[in-house]
């Protein structure tokens, strides 16, 4: 026996198939969204703090129209494998390419509300479907 624990040893090809064949779908999933924020340059959303300016990316994993003090707001989950925020549109009923499923990168100002990450009216680039 090594003195070595096996998550500090280095994976060799057969130790990463098994974990891959081990693994779930959704424990896959977010590790590959976690790896494309990695590849993009954007924050982990999980690493976010209130107040402070990021620019996230991750998959939409629901999208509802729900007002906001009369006024209609587009509201989207955004996930990336390590968390998920709330990416909110003020004013809008629905916007074309904003639905479930869809990858995107956002960009803005960090908000909580209710303990959770929120991002009002964000910049953003919705990623092409070919990638996906």
């Amino acid at each position: 026996m090594s003195a070595v624990p096996r998550s500090e040893k280095p994976a060799g090809r057969f130790r990463r198939m098994l974990d891959r064949l081990s693994s779930s779908q959704e424990d896959l999933e977010s590790e590959e969204l976690r790896e494309d924020a990695e590849t993009a340059g954007c924050t982990r959303i999980g690493d976010c703090q209130d107040r402070q300016i990021v620019t996230v990316t991750g998959t939409l994993r629901t999208v509802t129209l729900r007002p906001r003090a009369g006024v209609p707001a587009l509201e989207a989950e955004l996930f990336d494998g390590s968390a998920a925020l709330d990416v909110v549109w003020l004013g809008r009923r629905s916007i074309v390419g904003i639905e479930p499923g869809r990858k995107l990168i956002a960009s803005g100002r960090i908000s909580m509300s209710r303990g959770r990450r929120v991002l009002f009216n964000p910049k953003y680039e919705l990623r092409p479907l070919g990638r996906e």
